[in-house]
């Protein structure tokens, strides 16, 4: 999960639902939206545990009609003005990121190459993404497997289980 340093965090990790300006329920858990001035700040994989929020602006309002229609149709392509964050480093990622087709994945080494990188670096520019669904870091997978997901990579935890999901949803097998 993305979180900005200065987040309201309760105790146990999560953050509170007044951190969204939308909350949408997906079949994974959910996503929450974070907008401000007119730019999509953030989207995060959320757990079931979050009930979904209306949302309290017109930009995150088209969030949630977006997320919606891919979670319906993962051939949709997102329009959505993002938030100028990230390094240059994880933007160049991030851009070679957005160009793997859907039904198709990359391993952290190829798209490494891809760019003159290091896979680890990669890997880390791919949890670092603020924007996942709309960047999908899920294509990105590990040469042996599925890889790790968010800065996460419990085999049966949430976040793993999201990226199976993604993954599923868009046609790839097997991982």
């Amino acid at each position: 999960m993305n979180i900005i340093s200065d987040s309201p965090l309760k105790r146990d990790g999560q953050l509170p639902a007044q951190h969204f300006t939308a909350v949408i329920a997906a079949p994974f858990g959910a996503m929450g939206i974070r907008t401000e001035a007119g730019l999509v700040y953030e989207l995060v994989y959320l757990p079931p545990s979050f009930h979904e929020k209306d949302a309290t602006d017109a930009l995150a309002e088209r969030a949630v009609k977006q997320i919606g229609r891919y979670l319906e149709q993962p051939d949709f392509r997102f329009d959505l003005p993002l938030a100028p964050l990230g390094t240059v480093f994880q933007h160049k990622v991030w851009k070679t990121i957005a160009a793997i087709p859907r039904g198709e994945v990359l391993t952290y080494g190829q798209v490494a190459k891809l760019i003159g990188s290091a896979p680890r670096a990669v890997g880390q520019a791919c949890g670092a993404n603020w924007f996942p669904l709309v960047i999908p870091c899920h294509r990105v997978t590990a040469a042996g497997g599925i890889g790790g997901f968010s800065h996460h990579d419990e085999a049966d935890g949430f976040h793993l289980r999201v990226k199976r999901w993604l993954l599923e949803h868009e046609g790839v097998a097997g991982l």
